[in-house]
């Protein structure tokens, strides 16, 4: 896992663990981003399923309540089929994009 900042946003790349592994490692690091917008970045893997982002959903949930971003990037899974609950979308730049309107909605008061 690196974790990278740019400004209030803290982008997660996922080396070598599963899905599952990478989850605990967010969680168990959670304190030290909490206050910051969250991209994970999953591009590297060759194939994602459906459970594999479900996997992110309750630290999805958890994150969004606390009024910031969790926007997961993988170009790898049919958008039509995640939950609209969570995030999902093909590239890093159109993640910071919905971090930008999710921004501008909070700041409306959405």
């Amino acid at each position: 896992m690196i974790i990278d900042q740019d400004g209030t946003i803290s982008i997660i790349t996922q080396e070598k663990a599963t899905i599952v592994e990478l989850v605990k490692k967010i969680e168990a690091l959670y304190p030290k981003f909490k206050n910051n917008n969250i991209i994970v970045s999953l591009s590297s893997l060759n194939k994602i399923e459906l459970q594999d982002i479900v996997e992110f959903l309750a630290l999805s949930n958890k994150h969004r309540a606390t009024n910031h971003s969790f926007v997961i990037v993988s170009d790898k899974i049919d958008l039509d089929v995640v939950p609209d609950e969570i995030v999902v979308v093909p590239t890093t730049q159109e993640a910071y994009d919905i971090i930008e309107m999710e921004e501008m909605e909070r700041d409306l008061g959405f």
